[in-house]
């Protein structure tokens, strides 16, 4: 639905015209060449935020391959990164793929992480109605919540939890759903994971206690792909105080903020021998997990929803003056 992917500020001036064209999702591409052209014909400034950096994330489309589409794809990227007045990313790396891969303009990117709503999103106990209701409370949980999809590097997770068979305090959860989740779920039976369960999304309602029964939290991405998507999953992770596991190459953001906060590990991705021994350590040292945690939280205050809104609408001012 592109009308959710482009939209105007609501600066205006003093006669009521429109001051600036805002254009999110660059996965839109089609809609974000109709801000900008719309951004021409009313004279004011371009702005887009690029969550997906194209054509390189065209990798997790699994059985498509075409180099004239990417060929297409790569040009317009560059096209509107040189016309954008101002561009946001998600994160340094992303920044430094827009600037040296695709000719955006230094001065033109401004670096806005994505956001958690610590308001919403808050520490909590293990033993609540969820981990009661799926039988949780006495186990260490490695928790993986939201989208089981394309861009995740998941496999290392199953890997993992047959190397932990001989743990059974230690239970592999996904909450969620997407395009890999049958495959996995497929994977996980032919293996005869019995430490893996699979939980559906939750109500928003739940989701704080789906968190809170976590031990630790993981988050992965595929090789490759480090600034070209930035996992949002990272953001309610911290917020929930939970120490994490990421599976990551080491110049993504996510290894950056886990590695700068002391919030958890960092291992390659794939790499699932070094996963298993991330999980075991952290499950035999609880105190040094609870306080990875506690500065999961505290980091979190960096990235709270207001402060973020805050940063593009000054964006936004800027450019609208």
């Amino acid at each position: 639905d592109w009308s959710s992917d482009v939209c105007s500020s609501d600066l205006r001036s003093s006669s009521g015209g429109l001051r600036a064209i805002w254009a999110c999702r660059l996965s839109a591409m089609p809609a974000t060449l109709a801000a900008w052209a719309a951004s021409v014909r009313f004279g004011v400034p371009f702005v887009f935020l690029c969550e997906d950096v194209f054509p390189e994330v065209a990798v997790l489309v699994e059985d498509f391959r075409s180099p004239m589409v990417n060929a297409i794809l790569d040009r317009v990227n560059r096209f509107l990164v040189r016309r954008a007045r101002r561009i946001v990313a998600l994160g340094d790396t992303m920044k430094a793929r827009l600037v040296d891969g695709k000719g955006a303009p230094p001065d033109a990117v401004r670096v806005i992480h994505n956001w958690a709503d610590c308001s919403a999103v808050v520490p909590g106990p293990r033993d609540n109605p969820f981990s009661r209701r799926h039988g949780l409370v006495d186990a260490f949980v490695v928790l993986h919540a939201g989208n089981i999809g394309l861009s995740q590097d998941l496999e290392i997770v199953l890997r993992a939890a047959a190397r932990l068979r001989h743990r059974p305090d230690i239970v592999f959860v996904f909450v969620g759903d997407g395009a890999k989740r049958a495959t996995l779920e497929a994977l996980t039976a032919e293996s005869g994971l019995t430490n893996v369960r699979f939980l559906p999304f939750q109500p928003r309602s739940d989701m704080g206690h789906s968190y809170a029964t976590a031990d630790v939290a993981l988050i992965s991405l595929r090789r490759g792909l480090s600034g070209v998507i930035v996992p949002s999953k990272l953001y309610p992770i911290l917020a929930s105080g939970r120490a994490c596991v990421a599976a990551v190459e080491a110049d993504c953001e996510v290894a950056t903020i886990v590695a700068s906060a002391g919030c958890g590990h960092v291992v390659a991705p794939g790499d699932d021998e070094a996963l298993s021994e991330r999980i075991v350590d952290m499950a035999d040292h609880p105190d040094r997990t609870r306080l990875m945690g506690q500065r999961a939280r505290a980091v979190a205050e960096q990235f709270d929803r207001p402060r973020q809104v805050a940063a593009y609408d000054a964006l936004l001012r800027e450019v609208a003056c």
